[in-house]
């Protein structure tokens, strides 16, 4: 699957669980093979984590607290330039392929 939305990315929440619908927050993982992205302090969970040795030292356990990923269909891009949350087109050209939106025609690489 060619995911449109890159890591570094700015999307808004516009499905899901309602306390984050509507939220915006930046991409810092994509899954593109599950189709699953992960957006910085959105979808929180808690793990209990139990203690375990990593490179010669004992990790303590707890409740930690991570950014699950969720589905890409419950993104949108916002666009850089007209501040909208917006569908991705590609426009491909001599220098190679872009995204486009779809909103104002704008680049957004």
């Amino acid at each position: 699957m060619n995911a449109k939305i890159k890591k570094g990315d700015t999307v808004e929440i516009i499905s899901g669980r309602s306390e984050d619908k509507g939220k915006r927050g930046e991409v810092i993982k994509v899954y593109p093979h599950k189709g699953r992205v992960a957006v910085q302090s959105i979808n929180i969970r808690k793990k209990h984590q139990g203690q375990y040795q990593a490179q010669g030292r004992n990790m303590s356990p707890g409740i930690i607290e991570f950014e699950a990923p969720m589905h890409i269909s419950n993104v949108m891009l916002v666009c850089p330039s007209c501040r909208e949350a917006t569908r991705v087109g590609i426009q491909r050209d001599e220098d190679g392929s872009h995204r486009v939106c779809k909103r104002c025609d704008a680049l957004i690489d």
